[in-house]
């Protein structure tokens, strides 16, 4: 009985199409208890939140989504080449790329309103940002349509694209206390599962 039991839920989750990948829950009150320092400031939510689906561009001019993103745990900043507490975090931010980024963890940098395409570059090369993409969001939609007002903003996003946290302001993304944090989203290596 309990194989069949057992087939039935997984042709269910087949035939519905559900990704176990993606379902995997996050314990947000454990994720909640691990703020210290810069983290301190993030609000972790009850229940994630929906992210509206507006598009932003690429490096090119193209539209783009958050859907390439899908099945990664993602941090998302909101930023500006003429905000001074962005320009500050964000080498922090380019080396928790450099160092987490992978199959399930990425860095989302998205430059908000007036951010002319060399401006961007200019200061990525001056401040030697190597890891992130150059992805703007020039009239705002996609800021504004998910409820970011302010400059620096950083969301959390779980693996379905849901916004699972929030902090306004900057904060030292490759501090120890925010490594611990984002370490605690991502899925443990086998070597620690199976002791």
């Amino acid at each position: 009985m309990t194989r069949k039991f057992l087939f039935a839920m997984l042709y269910a989750a087949t035939t519905l199409g559900a990704n176990p990948v993606l379902a995997e829950p996050i314990d947000l009150s454990a994720i909640s208890d691990l703020r210290a320092g810069d983290m301190q400031k993030l609000l972790i939510h009850a229940e994630p939140k929906k992210m509206a689906s507006a598009s932003f561009l690429d490096e090119n001019g193209d539209k783009a989504t958050l859907d390439a993103y899908k099945g990664k745990i993602v941090l998302l900043n909101f930023w500006a080449t003429w905000c001074p507490p962005c320009l500050a975090e964000m080498p922090s931010i380019d080396a928790l790329q450099a160092d987490l980024g992978g199959d399930d963890f990425a860095v989302v940098t998205i430059a908000s309103g007036r951010n002319p395409l060399p401006a961007i570059k200019a200061f990525f090369e001056k401040a030697g940002i190597e890891n992130l993409p150059i992805l703007r969001d020039p009239r705002q939609k996609f800021s504004r349509a998910n409820g970011v007002f302010g400059l620096p903003t950083t969301l959390i996003l779980n693996k379905k694209g849901d916004e699972i946290a929030r902090m306004q302001g900057d904060a030292d993304w490759y501090s120890k206390d925010a490594i611990t944090l984002i370490k605690a989203l991502l899925p443990k290596p086998e070597a620690e599962t199976e002791s």
